[in-house]
């Protein structure tokens, strides 16, 4: 797990010097013919990312997007009305049984379909119309992240190029020297887990594009770790499940800097008036001082951009607290690298 997370820059600069053709082309049918709807399929990690490309896909592309329940069609065997969307699937192995039979479903019922994968020779890839390698080399350990990376970069690139967005194309290409810096400021997240190595329990918060960022760090604490990590929209969190929070209790907070920045400053205060044991993950040195757990992450992208970089402490987080535990990230109870669900 530690050497993969160590592999993310060049994942993400070897996809956007060789999938980024395979990108574009998709960019020009989208602008050619925009569909209505568009349908992101995925499970695990890979539906984490499917939830920022939502996010980001309905900002600058201004379409709706739904994350579709694959079981939909695999229990209940319903066909779904989807002549004209598009339908994009998200997956590392490419071999999910409900991934891949919701794809086929797809494009029998008219849709045009996408791959997004590491294994061009899957069988989603053969299912769907076109294919977005994800370029990451294998992926060995069971917790998938620089495959996760790679998924978020397909996504706002796409993103980028569909949308004329000149700025957000431009930024991509600093995107491995950001994640190179977030990967040199390790000590904070092992301090980290060294104060939390007692914690069974902890709520991970975040909002907009990171709010996918705060599901695949619990998904991480919970897979390496055994933290029962609830992950919320920092919005849903006030909305009730803050009563959970009381002296001592851990909180995960991603802030990045952007459209969120009064609200979350605003959860920053309330965890301090309730004496919770929080911990900040931002690049903005004004949501940092709220805390003594100040996760610190390099600066410089557009909120757009973010995930990708604040996916590296929740990993390192993860990592760390594992062996804190005695735990052997690389071998999580229970757990094989591809489930195989229907």
């Amino acid at each position: 797990m530690d050497r993969e997370i160590r592999e993310a820059p060049r994942v993400l600069a070897r996809f956007l010097e060789e999938s980024s053709v395979a990108v574009r082309r998709l960019a020009a049918r989208w602008r050619r013919r925009p569909p209505g709807l568009v349908v992101l399929v995925a499970r695990g990690s890979s539906d984490n990312a499917a939830l920022y490309g939502r996010y980001l896909w309905e900002v600058l592309l201004r379409v709706p997007v739904s994350l579709a329940a694959p079981s939909v069609v695999t229990l209940y065997r319903a066909r779904p009305r989807l002549r004209g969307s598009w339908v994009m699937a998200l997956s590392q192995s490419g071999r999910s049984p409900d991934v891949v039979a919701f794809v086929r479903a797809a494009r029998r019922a008219g849709a045009f379909t996408v791959a997004v994968t590491n294994a061009p020779g899957s069988p989603l890839a053969e299912a769907a119309h076109e294919v977005v390698p994800l370029q990451a080399g294998p992926e060995r350990s069971v917790a998938a992240t620089k495959t996760y990376q790679a998924e978020l970069c397909a996504l706002s690139l796409f993103a980028a190029e569909a949308s004329g967005h000149q700025g957000l194309r431009q930024a991509h290409g600093s995107l491995p020297d950001r994640v190179a810096e977030a990967l040199a400021q390790e000590g904070a997240a092992a301090e980290l887990a060294g104060h939390w190595q007692a914690a069974g329990v902890c709520v991970v918060t975040g909002r907009g594009y990171n709010f996918a960022t705060a599901r695949e760090a619990a998904l991480k604490l919970k897979e390496t770790a055994s933290v029962a990590a609830e992950a919320l929209s920092s919005a849903d969190f006030l909305h009730g499940p803050v009563a959970l929070v009381g002296p001592g209790f851990p909180v995960l907070l991603v802030a990045a800097p952007g459209q969120a920045r009064d609200h979350l400053l605003h959860v920053a205060r309330l965890l301090r008036r309730r004496g919770a044991d929080y911990a900040v993950v931002s690049s903005d040195p004004r949501l940092l001082r709220y805390t003594r757990w100040a996760v610190a992450v390099p600066g410089g992208l557009p909120e757009e951009l973010t995930p990708h970089v604040y996916a590296v402490p929740a990993y390192q987080l993860s990592y760390h607290l594992a062996l804190r535990k005695g735990l052997d990230p690389d071998r999580p109870r229970g757990l094989r690298k591809v489930t195989r669900v229907l």
